[in-house]
């Protein structure tokens, strides 16, 4: 089939208002009229400039449509000079900034920021700030106000998140207990506090006291037998219906953003994506109440990815009361990077590791000052999380702990096996989770998502209650495996016996023969494995707060602690086996099941979220030991790479995917071998391209374009007769400039001419006043040859942060591609492992001469016809498949 797009077309009566391309009709039309381009129709294929789609989107439930604009549309971009003599856009910005038109440069919700225009205002305003501080002390003393205000943000970014996870922490763990009992000596003490200064509990029975109550004792007087077991099982399964229904009322009520994770939503905000309201106010008040609540309720989720979506929007509210910041949305996202340092700072108690996460996992610009002033955030919140101790035990966490033994090398073997179950643990999670929140999105269970809550929370009590591993907090659960047995330990994983006398005894030396309660354990242990896995599934994704930190690491711990007991029996009865002879001397302490635990915990964790090594500086500061660092990367890595092989998506992506937002994971490489014609719009069926002349548009015409199209911007050329690239204009600020003008302007009527030029058109003297708009043009859009291969494309998209970039043969606009383009390029090709582009010939005489046959020079503008012989399909063989392309002149001249 062959296609012929012409880059121009010969002159011929009147100017046109509107030049259009469309690669459909294989010519460019040039109408005397007003546009008449209808806007695609929505949601069909037709759908590619247009910004009223989902990229990618695939639900369409009325309960999960985040995304009901634009999801990458085009915008500005500026570079500080322009070449030649043109005027720069310097001097354009700078027109721009004195004389601002109210919207101008905002972006409307569901749309992506021009990082290049916000770093070239805030270079601007910098430049203006400095110029002006040695005017008068006063503007001195704004100077010193803008350079301090990113400490000052942080700062309060820090204290307020610090201060929201200790209330977080105590308010779980109270309501938690509440489920079983209340103290009725103080009715805001938890189980643990409340026993604090009893004087009648043991060591076998610490948490009996005659203060707390369970509810059978306080509603049937009696504390045992088969009465008191199930009416402490009817109130624990009506307190977690309770506090889950509670939680998904708040949430679908007040603020929807509130639930999940929040983590795939954050990246995607902070790779400039614009979802108002998702950090605003509401949504911290309500996650914040909620997500107690959700912990509380006893389903398989954590408080720790949340955290993150907490700080961020104290981070965003915060930001508001700084100018550099509110007016920015690049600087603000400076700002989320700190704050998402933070979230994980008082998560785990691990400042360090916080600022690798976001380094690693959720920043998408992530400059020098920025890891600065994130270490300085996440210190700060360490240390107000500290200063409350919420746990009582002067730790930022509850499972921190210690080990002192050391470890062996032949152990390698036991934490690498714990790293495959890792790394298939999470293949299998993320598979699996996403098909059910697809299947939740496309069929009609996805609309009632009370109803869901309820009956996942109605599963999650009933199953749990009998099994004590499952019953109780999952962060009590992770430090009882975590924790080392020792002489102080009343857990019945460490009922060993004796050696002395086969009784139950406690003793330091850990290789011992292990007791009927320990078997026990590793049963229950078994079923809780079986239940968290399951349930995990079904739980990430509800329309509840719900993180996925603590649920993976549990499972981890749980397989880890099982693995661990086994080895250190196995040391034990074959002591002499030739692993353990060289190590492992009888009656020396060798194995550390609870080591295993927590390298389990991390192997999972890295399974699931594909983190490395922001993931052992967590657990590293969990532990508080140098001596563990090796076979925790021994197992993260191997996680990595076994899940890997079955996906390079990590739970956060395939989220991110899953709910079409438009991100570009830099972690992705892109191999193939297409070139940016081939994903540039418009293709063949497509509607035409609408570009703009510079000076010969009306109001009217320019505003009948705006109305019968839906594009988010319109390529500005020179004229018909030479299409060449003057600028770009965005239909938003096209908007706001006129209605502005009209407000504040005299004369403006729907026949005043329009020109984006810096100086008005000669025009008849009885024409009315006419509108300058070029204020509001991009001079220098980023462009690409139509040649340039989709790698460098994909490259500079990434790198840059850009919304769109206008693809053009010798100056003249062919095409554009947007973030949107690429992203549904980069769907289909995985979707394709045979040759996965055609193969392009490049000929010798491939672009026409400056000069032709007979010595007069050529135009350089509109006789330039590109014809292009593709053969429509993917892969293929020989000639057939070939794509072939040369230059020919209009005039009939052979090149």
């Amino acid at each position: 089939m062959n296609c012929r797009v012409r880059a121009g077309i010969e002159a011929s009566g009147r100017a046109p208002r509107v030049a259009k391309w469309s690669r459909s009709s294989c010519t460019t039309e040039a109408t005397a009229g007003t546009a008449t381009t209808a806007s695609p129709a929505p949601g069909s294929d037709e759908e590619l400039l247009d910004g009223a789609g989902v990229i990618m989107d695939f639900h369409t439930t009325e309960d999960d449509n985040l995304l009901d604009g634009d999801a990458a549309s085009p915008g500005s971009n500026y570079v500080m000079s322009n070449g030649g003599g043109a005027p720069s856009s310097t001097t354009h910005l700078l027109d721009f900034l004195e004389e601002p038109i109210p919207g101008v440069g905002t972006y409307d919700d569901f749309h992506t920021i021009d990082w290049v225009r916000e770093k070239c205002k805030d270079r601007e305003r910098h430049r203006k700030i400095n110029s002006k501080k040695k005017e008068s002390a006063w503007e001195f003393t704004k100077s010193l106000y803008d350079a301090w205000s990113g400490w000052l943000v942080v700062t309060l970014t820090g204290l307020a998140s610090g201060a929201l996870a200790g209330l977080i922490d105590i308010a779980a763990d109270w309501m938690n207990d509440l489920k079983e009992g209340v103290c009725l000596s103080a009715m805001w003490f938890n189980h643990e506090q409340c026993c604090w200064t009893s004087n009648e509990t043991t060591f076998a029975e610490r948490d009996k006291c005659p203060q707390w109550k369970s509810w059978a004792e306080l509603i049937l007087g009696q504390a045992e037998g088969p009465g008191s077991y199930i009416m402490n099982y009817f109130m624990y399964i009506y307190w977690a219906l309770s506090f889950a229904f509670l939680a998904v009322c708040l949430v679908k009520v007040f603020a929807p953003y509130a639930c999940g994770s929040g983590i795939p939503e954050i990246k995607t905000i902070l790779s400039g994506f614009i979802i108002r309201g998702y950090l605003g106010k509401w949504t911290l008040m309500i996650k914040t109440i909620t997500l107690v609540l959700a912990v509380a309720s006893g389903l398989s989720l954590g408080k720790e990815g949340p955290l993150v979506h907490v700080a961020c929007c104290c981070g965003n509210i915060f930001s508001y009361l700084f100018p550099k910041y509110s007016k920015n949305e690049a600087k603000k996202r400076e700002v989320l990077s700190a704050a998402s340092a933070a979230g994980v700072s008082v998560a785990f108690g691990a400042p360090i590791g916080g600022v690798l996460f976001s380094l690693e996992e959720v920043s998408y610009y992530f400059p020098l000052k920025t890891l600065w002033r994130s270490f300085f955030a996440a210190l700060v919140a360490a240390f107000v999380l500290r200063s409350i101790n919420p746990f009582g035990n002067s730790r930022l966490v509850l499972f921190y702990v210690e080990y002192h033994t050391p470890w062996y090398l032949f152990e390698l073997i036991p934490f690498i096996l714990l790293g495959v179950f890792g790394g298939l643990w999470g293949a299998f999670f993320i598979r699996a989770n996403i098909a059910w929140c697809r299947r939740r999105k496309s069929t009609r269970f996805g609309k009632y998502p009370v109803l869901e809550v309820i009956l996942v929370a109605a599963i999650t009590a009933v199953v749990a209650f009998p099994n004590p591993y499952t019953r109780q907090n999952t962060s009590e659960l992770i430090k009882e495996l975590f924790t080392d047995c020792g002489p102080l330990e009343s857990s019945q994983l460490c009922q060993y016996r004796s050696q002395m006398n086969g009784s139950k005894a406690f003793t330091d030396n850990p290789n011992r023969p292990a007791g009927p309660g320990v078997y026990a354990a590793m049963w229950q242990l078994c079923l809780a494995l079986i239940f968290k896995i399951i349930m995990t599934i079904f739980t990430f994704g509800l329309k509840v707060p719900s993180g996925l930190f603590i649920p993976s690491m549990a499972i981890g711990a749980i397989a880890g602690r099982i693995v661990g007991i086994a080895v250190e029996q196995l040391a034990y009865y074959h002591h002499d086996w030739f692993l353990f002879k060289e190590w492992c001397e009888v009656g020396a302490d060798c194995i550390t099941p609870g080591l295993y635990a927590m390298v389990g915990a991390a192997a999972c964790l890295g399974g699931v979220t594909r983190m490395t090594v922001s993931l052992v500086v967590i657990v590293f500061e969990l532990t508080g030991g140098l001596e563990y660092i090796v076979p925790l990367m021994a197992a993260v890595m191997t996680s990595k790479w076994v899940g890997d092989a079955f996906g390079r998506e990590g739970i956060y992506e395939a989220h991110i995917r899953l709910n079409g937002y438009p991100f570009l994971d830099a972690k992705e490489e892109f191999t193939h071998t297409t070139l940016a014609r081939e994903v540039m719009r418009p293709r063949r069926s497509d509607p035409p391209l609408a570009v703009l002349t510079q000076d010969d548009l009306t109001v009217e015409e320019l505003q009948s374009t705006i109305n019968e199209t839906s594009y988010n911007g319109f390529p500005v050329i020179v004229s018909k007769e030479s299409q060449r690239l003057v600028g770009f204009a965005l239909r938003r600020d096209i908007t706001i400039a006129i209605e502005n003008a009209r407000r504040k302007q005299e004369g403006i009527m729907l026949n005043s001419r329009v020109y984006f030029t810096q100086h008005a058109p000669t025009l008849p003297a009885d024409s009315p006043r006419p509108l300058k708009l070029r204020s509001i043009l991009d001079m220098s859009p980023f462009t690409v040859t139509d040649h340039t291969p989709m790698e460098i494309v994909v490259d500079i998209f990434r790198k840059l942060g850009l919304r769109q970039c206008l693809v053009t043969h010798n100056g003249i606009v062919l095409g554009i591609i947007t973030k949107k383009n690429i992203l549904e390029h980069l769907e289909q090709l995985k979707q394709h492992t045979e040759p996965l582009a055609a193969t392009w010939y490049y000929h010798k005489k491939r672009y026409p001469s400056s000069h032709g046959s007979n010595g007069k020079s050529r135009s350089r503008v509109h006789h330039v016809q590109l014809i292009r012989s593709f053969q429509d399909g993917w892969g293929g063989g020989g000639d057939d498949s070939e794509d072939e392309e040369e230059v020919r002149l209009l005039d009939g001249s052979n090149l």
